[in-house]
């Protein structure tokens, strides 16, 4: 609760001593005058509380900023987002929207304890979308898992309609914000973002396939006894079964895979390079058995693409887009190509020169996704 505090008590004391010196003997002559207790407190300066005695206002400390980051469900995978952000110090001002109150104030006081660690972030919870107010990243989690005995499809209307019912209110309260969508499927309920959104598409993001990119990187790193990092490979299309390997620019330190086995991650590989996408498939599910569920990955690939945003970096990241145009793709849809970012969410989409294998299999992948999305209810 703010409190009002009236305009003289906000000068120090010393302030108040040089201005009163010359009048000490009036001061007390005032006082046996009945002068008010407000004013005597103010000359004399009695504080009400230990804060008013140790500080000194001077201005009222703004709470806006230029890195605020709202997060939309506070689940395994929600929570991971704002750790990693938080931990990274990617943003100092994170808002957590969810509609367990209960959920929301655990994880509030956590992070509370954990501020000493973290150079005193502002972290602010609610179950009303009012917390989220002049964002710069909103990061969608929220949505319902499978049950037993639902058909996908199903899974993926009730997606939908969860869409549907938080996005408008983001949007009235950060107009100019850019939406990073986390929750599967990613490249369906990215294009259901952007639809109900009314927003250019360039400010819809899906997380898509930088995960999918990562890991692969991973398995071919292990592989060969390299640092991750120094793999460059990229997976585009669908962020699920039918995701797409580049296996035609694949390369460490400039040199391509194919230049050394041309047939690599085709049917002819001898050496097996194509079951790493087979592993790299099943990863997510395979996490998920043995844990229960799989967050700190997607978390922190979240916290990847928010810092780009964030700091208007061009880096170059596989992320769910408009492809309309692309590839042959004539649909309005949403699926994976490398892209790069920046204050506005997809600032440009790299003419990849791909195979014609891997053209074939982009537009496989873009059908399946598309029969999916044609038989939802949006409206």
């Amino acid at each position: 609760m703010r409190m009002v505090v009236p305009y003289f008590q906000k000068f120090p004391p010393r302030m108040f001593k040089s201005s009163y010196n010359l009048v000490t003997n009036k001061v007390f002559r005032f006082r046996k005058t009945n002068l008010t207790k407000t004013i005597y407190r103010a000359i004399c300066f009695e504080p009400n509380s230990l804060r008013e005695g140790l500080l000194c206002r001077v201005k009222t400390p703004s709470i806006d900023s230029f890195d605020k980051v709202t997060i939309v469900g506070a689940g395994m995978v929600g929570v991971a987002c704002a750790n990693a952000i938080l931990f990274q110090k990617i943003s100092s001002h994170v808002a957590i929207v969810d509609a367990f109150p209960k959920k929301l104030e655990g994880e509030g006081m956590d992070y509370c304890h954990s501020s000493v660690f973290l150079d005193d972030p502002y972290v602010e919870y609610d179950t009303d979308f009012c917390v989220s107010s002049n964002s710069k990243v909103v990061i969608i989690t929220a949505g319902a898992r499978q049950i037993k005995g639902e058909t996908r499809l199903e899974l993926v209307q009730k997606n939908v309609n969860i869409i549907k019912n938080i996005v408008p209110p983001l949007v009235q309260y950060s107009p100019n914000a850019v939406f990073l969508v986390v929750t599967n499927p990613v490249d369906i309920l990215s294009w259901v973002t952007w639809k109900v959104s009314g927003l250019p598409y360039n400010r819809i993001i899906g997380s898509g396939c930088h995960l999918d990119s990562a890991r692969l990187r991973s398995l071919i790193s292990e592989r060969l006894g390299v640092a991750s990092k120094c793999v460059n490979a990229f997976i585009i299309g669908e962020h699920g079964d039918n995701q797409v390997p580049l296996w035609s620019g694949v390369n460490v330190a400039g040199v391509l895979f194919r230049d050394i086995m041309p047939t690599i991650g085709l049917e002819m590989d001898q050496e097996g390079w194509s079951e790493l996408i087979t592993d790299n498939v099943k990863a997510g599910a395979t996490v998920r058995c043995l844990k229960g569920y799989s967050n700190t990955a997607i978390g922190l690939t979240a916290a990847d693409i928010t810092r780009d945003i964030l700091r208007n970096c061009p880096a170059v990241k596989s992320v769910s887009t408009m492809i309309q145009g692309h590839h042959g793709i004539h649909h309005e849809m949403f699926l994976s190509l490398p892209c790069t970012l920046g204050e506005n969410g997809v600032s440009q989409v790299i003419r990849m020169r791909i195979t014609e294998h891997e053209k074939n299999l982009f537009q496989k992948s873009a059908e399946i996704v598309y029969n999916i999305q044609k038989g939802l209810k949006i409206s």
